[in-house]
């Protein structure tokens, strides 16, 4: 996975996390924007949190990929971290 896939993974979770948002905030049905449509308000929001937590993924990724780079290491090694150690991280 190179930088541009990378980012657009980020695209395609942030155009699903504003539909997930917009569907909420205009009290349209809460299944539009998620994979079978019949979903309850409950699995927008489990849908949210894990698209969330995909891009904080996905970020981290980036950075460490840029981090590599940077220091005039091969930015093919960084890998993806497990989402509970990206989330864990202090801001």
């Amino acid at each position: 996975m190179n930088d541009q896939d990378i980012m657009a993974r980020i695209q395609a979770l942030v155009d699903e996390e504003h539909t997930l948002r917009d569907t909420s905030s205009t009290g349209g049905d809460p299944g539009e924007g998620v994979p079978g449509g019949d979903a309850t308000e409950e699995d927008r929001r489990t849908r949210l949190r894990r698209v969330e937590e995909q891009l904080d993924q996905c970020w981290d990724l980036l950075r460490q990929r840029r981090a590599k780079e940077d220091a005039g290491e091969s930015p093919q090694e960084a890998e993806a971290r497990p989402i509970d150690q990206v989330e864990g991280y202090r801001q």
